[in-house]
């Protein structure tokens, strides 16, 4: 396919790369232009333009960083809907509020542009491997025809709006399990135990998740995770902040508590000045040798 690229940050470029891999013709876009000339090495054409990067394309993907972007992106003088032809379908694969997807996936619609939300989990690392999971906010057809050209793991959550519910319930739980992991690891160093021995109990014990298996916080106990490096090329302290923020905005809206979710973003908030270190950073509100 003849794809529109927009959005080439630590996930949009590895997306961006596996789809070129895949043998799709990409034409790509983004303000920052190294990171444009990084995926014009590996083949795609450069477009001076989100207009220019939409308008004689078979598919337009968006990947950006909050809701005021991607309401710029699309609905702003030279976006994508002033430009993209009627019918070609549109994917933004951001992380927003449901109501701005709303607001965004009515004007698509108008134009006559289907249109899905398609918020991802898996970080850098499932972005760069292929192996990142789609929550997908689209109608059937839409769903069924063109977002198997995204990956392997694509789930439909419902109509527009729900694929960005369901990204927003999965990152409250994972920031709140990272607090919990830290919690513990940390309680376990002071208390005389080895971080890898801990770890290795608690992954084969009822305590297992993604935060202490995949992406320990503690340095050294996974050498692939942000924390063996320093806390540097994961998933940003500020965009863990963001999707917290997101999350506790919806619930307000409906009415709905979340006691242990607004009490992890008061954590993530209180890494101010760090916030461009990975989310699981925060284990260093806890260690005394992190905070040195």
């Amino acid at each position: 396919m003849k794809i529109g690229f927009i959005g080439l940050g630590n996930m949009g470029a590895p997306m961006a790369a596996n789809l070129l891999k895949a043998g799709h013709a990409l034409m790509v876009f983004d303000l920052n232009e190294t990171a444009v000339g990084g995926i014009a090495a590996q083949g795609a054409a450069k477009a001076a333009s989100i207009a220019a990067a939409v308008t004689d394309v078979e598919l337009v993907i968006t990947m950006l960083p909050a809701s005021q972007h991607v309401k710029a992106v699309y609905l702003g003088e030279g976006g994508v809907l002033a430009s993209v032809k009627p019918g070609v379908p549109l994917v933004d694969s951001s992380t927003i509020d449901p109501a701005t997807v709303k607001e965004v996936a009515e004007a698509a619609e108008a134009k006559g542009n289907p249109f899905a939300d398609a918020p991802v989990s898996g970080g850098t690392g499932g972005a760069r491997a292929g192996t990142l999971t789609f929550m997908v906010g689209a109608k059937s057809g839409l769903f069924a025809t063109v977002l198997a050209q995204m990956g392997k793991n694509i789930v439909h959550c419902g109509p527009a709006g729900t694929g960005q519910v369901a990204k927003i319930c999965n990152n409250m739980i994972l920031g709140i399990s990272m607090i919990a992991v830290s919690e513990a690891m940390t309680l376990g160093e002071t208390l005389g135990i080895d971080p890898k021995v801990l770890a290795g109990v608690i992954n084969t014990s009822s305590g297992r998740c993604w935060s202490l298996d995949t992406y320990n916080p503690f340095p050294g106990v996974i050498e692939a995770a942000p924390a063996s490096r320093g806390y540097t090329g994961g998933f940003a302290a500020d965009l863990m902040l963001k999707d917290l923020g997101l999350a506790t905005q919806a619930a307000r809206s409906v009415k709905q508590s979340v006691v242990l979710g607004a009490l992890a973003e008061q954590f993530y908030q209180a890494m101010c000045g760090h916030g461009g270190l990975d989310f699981s950073a925060v284990i260093n509100m806890y260690r005394k040798e992190g905070r040195r």
